[in-house]
């Protein structure tokens, strides 16, 4: 017999905050306001977010699992070494699993599809020319999930959904505010899915996503995200400045 109990809703919530603080600490860990060796301590950070303990501890927990964090006994947790590479590695991986999602969409959008598909690159380029930078991150990751669902390959799309949380949405923020990448790689796709040229499709997407990678390491590079680490050993404390990114 099916149970007629709602689902947990504090469950849910905790949840909830818990990725919140994993995706807040994991975007001041790739920005470099985090540094590596730096001990993040629990009562610390859930003073400076305003929350309780469980969910910082659960959030970090997260990050041990992504490997931002690691949990030394006795001693607590403490932020890993984050490189260029490490993020180049993220976004291969993006574009290696969303270039073969874009290959297979090419072969099932129908003409239907595709005129949804130039609708949203039309609007896309009415909000670049406009400078409604929140109007052009949403509509750019319409197009992409628009071509995504068209696979029709749904845990492989929940698989790059999986690796795309990795990086805060404030750093997709900035990669779909790079105009010349939009303008260049987005209407040629289109025409390769038009045409359904599903090699030219994936290596275009290819390019595409890891051009992005380039972009945002440039952006961090005029931050001096990839200074040096607070010490060769891990250090103790952590600022409330610091764990709020202020």
């Amino acid at each position: 017999m099916e149970s007629t109990q709602p689902f947990p809703v504090n469950n849910v919530e905790k949840l909830q905050l818990s990725e919140s603080v994993a995706s807040h600490l994991r975007e001041q860990i790739i920005s470099g306001n985090l540094k590596t060796g730096e001990f993040l301590r629990v009562d610390t950070i859930a003073k400076a977010l305003g929350t309780s303990t469980t969910p910082v501890r659960e959030g970090l927990l997260m990050l041990q699992n992504e490997s931002f964090v690691r949990l030394i006994p006795r001693r607590g947790f403490v932020v890993n070494s984050f490189s260029k590479e490490d993020l180049r590695d993220m976004f291969w991986a993006q574009a290696v699993i969303g270039a073969e999602l874009a290959a297979r969409a090419a072969m099932k959008m129908s003409a239907e599809d595709i005129e949804k598909l130039e609708a949203l690159e039309a609007e896309h380029r009415k909000a670049i020319a406009a400078g409604d930078q929140p109007r052009v991150t949403k509509l750019g990751h319409q197009f992409h999930r628009a071509i995504n669902l068209a696979a029709q390959s749904p845990r492989l799309a929940l698989l790059l959904g999986s690796l795309a949380k990795q990086l805060p949405n404030r750093f997709y923020t900035g990669i779909e505010g790079q105009l010349e990448g939009a303008v260049e790689y987005h209407p040629i796709i289109i025409n390769a899915i038009r045409v359904k040229d599903p090699d030219a499709v994936r290596s275009l997407m290819y390019r595409h996503i890891i051009s992005g990678a380039e972009h945002l390491i440039a952006m961090l590079d005029q931050h001096g995200t990839w200074g040096p680490s607070t010490a060769e050993t891990p250090t103790s404390g952590t600022s409330e400045s610091k764990a709020t990114g202020t």
